[in-house]
């Protein structure tokens, strides 16, 4: 068995590294970064994506003068000591060119446009606050305080809310579409500016929140959106490209 490192001369070996890589639950995390960028890279060549020569050449120079190896010696030195061929060295740096391309394909401008124009609703925010009470009971008188007083609404959070947000008045902030629980969600998002939701009790009923929603906003293809768009593209492709193929753990 491979030795992956040695501690006063004794082997730590692949598989006891496999195996603390799965109890320590990292192990998932890693393989599955590993299926999607292989599948990635099968996608691409099966789109046909080229990766010349001069690329690679220039990917993997900037991978050496990242990590100082500034003559062909030292780069030797370095791959011997991982034990990793110039082949392999080459296959990964071409691979990654794969991948950049292959996404630069899928989460183009005209793709995110695209995408945004057909699932806008997706992209509304708004902005709201809110305080968790532990009690029912708590909860239903103060919301008969707040809509007897509601610019009172910050300072009863600070007082009685059991949330982290209390410190800042309740305010949450900015939320998209999938941020909230679904049943609240469709409430808060068809709310009006000013009014008060609640109390929405959790799962054990051991706490009660309370919303007001502060200000809405229609969707808009900004830096933050364009980010989520590309990441939802990514995900949808990933998701098709895997259906491709028999994916099966070892």
């Amino acid at each position: 068995m491979t030795t992956v490192v040695k501690i006063d001369g004794n082997a730590i070996d692949v598989a006891e590294f496999l195996r603390t890589l799965k109890l320590t639950g990292q192990f998932e995390a890693l393989l599955e970064q590993f299926v999607r960028d292989r599948l990635t890279v099968l996608g691409a060549r099966k789109q046909g994506i080229r990766v010349p020569e001069a690329e690679i050449q220039e990917r993997a120079d900037q991978f050496r003068r990242v990590r100082g190896l500034h003559r062909a010696s030292d780069t030797n030195k370095y791959l011997d000591a991982m034990r990793i061929s110039l082949d392999e060295f080459e296959s990964f740096i071409t691979d990654s060119l794969y991948q950049e391309k292959m996404m630069h394909k899928v989460c183009s401008d005209q793709a995110v446009q695209g995408y945004f124009k057909l699932n806008s609703p997706k992209f509304d925010s708004i902005e709201v606050s809110h305080m968790v009470l532990d009690s029912e009971g708590k909860s239903k008188e103060m919301i008969s305080v707040l809509r007897e007083d509601p610019d009172s609404f910050d300072e009863m959070a600070r007082e009685h809310s059991i949330a982290d947000t209390r410190d800042h008045g309740g305010m949450i902030g900015k939320v998209l579409r999938g941020s909230l629980r679904t049943d609240v969600e469709a409430k808060v998002f068809n709310a009006a500016v000013g009014d008060l939701l609640g109390p929405f009790a959790s799962a054990d009923r051991s706490a009660f929140e309370i919303f007001r929603v502060n200000a809405k906003h229609p969707a808009q293809l900004d830096d933050d959106t364009a980010t989520e768009v590309r990441r939802l593209l990514r995900e949808e492709w990933l998701r098709a490209r895997a259906q491709e193929h028999v994916i099966e753990a070892g």
